[in-house]
């Protein structure tokens, strides 16, 4: 049974930080890239960010370029999304996604998803 269970949302103020954490089992973790995305109340979910499975390459949605970093450990099955300089738009629920090898920006190229853990970024 694949899971994946992601942790470390919040309230917050503008201008402070956030590590998310997603720890995953029951796939082959490290053959496959792992991806965050995010949802606003009354939005579709979005891309954030995406690391390849040797953790030789990552993408970023635009508006989060400069101040979140994508991360994962194939030793420990986990994947972590450290969030800086934080936005009242960075508002919404946060998932972490798996099922392809490549690099996937979209909501369709993933299989497998968390539950997401909610982030509130305050003005």
């Amino acid at each position: 049974q694949v899971q994946l269970v992601e942790s470390g949302g919040g309230v917050v103020q503008a201008g402070d930080s956030l590590r998310l954490s997603c720890a995953v089992s029951g796939l082959p973790f490290d053959v496959y890239a792992m991806g965050w995305f995010r949802q606003a109340p009354g939005k579709e979910r979005e891309f954030v960010a995406v690391i390849s499975w040797d953790v030789g390459s990552t993408e970023y949605k635009d508006s989060v370029k400069g101040r979140f970093t994508i991360s994962r450990d194939n030793a420990v099955n986990m994947v972590y999304l450290q969030m800086n300089s934080l936005k009242p738009e960075d508002t919404g629920v946060y998932y972490c996604a798996s099922g392809d090898r490549f690099l996937v920006t979209t909501v369709e190229g993933y299989v497998y998803w968390g539950q997401g853990t909610r982030v509130t970024v305050s003005s």
